[in-house]
């Protein structure tokens, strides 16, 4: 009876793939939510272009050049500033922190449609706040190591 129930309570793990386990899970989440998508939106949607409701938004459709472009090249510059920032305090996660912040704060003033001292002070607090939690709960909490 008692080697029954020890055998219940053990655990055993295998280092070789135990890092793979949450990417997996995450990964099919991902997908079924990507499915669950295109059915509720993209079908919906396709069927009032067919309809002639609407139009696809490829044709017929300014595209706003300098946020599309911006965005590509902030992120560009983001993953790149992110490495050489991070190489300057290795081990630090600090790369991460302050350009997450000149990020966002970016990102906010570029989607920016009115530059309100109230919609400004809100995105600095933002740029602040956010990498800064995020920073503190992966690399501080949780020990996970950032660029």
């Amino acid at each position: 009876m008692e080697s029954g129930l020890s055998s219940l309570l053990s655990v055993s793990i295998d280092f070789e793939t135990s890092h793979l386990f949450f990417p997996t899970i995450i990964s099919w989440l991902l997908v079924i939510l990507f499915i669950a998508v295109l059915v509720t939106k993209t079908v919906p949607f396709l069927a009032a272009v067919k309809r002639g409701e609407r139009t696809l938004p490829i044709f017929g459709e300014s595209m706003d050049g300098l946020r599309f472009f911006g965005t590509l090249a902030l992120l560009v510059a983001y993953f790149y500033l992110m490495a050489v920032v991070g190489n300057m305090f290795p081990y630090t996660g600090y790369g991460f922190l302050f350009v997450s912040m000149g990020f966002v704060l970016l990102m906010a003033l570029m989607y920016m449609h009115e530059w309100t001292k109230k919609a400004l002070v809100t995105a600095v607090i933002t740029a602040i706040v956010a990498p800064s939690l995020a920073w503190f709960i992966l690399a501080k909490l949780f020990q996970i190591t950032l660029p």
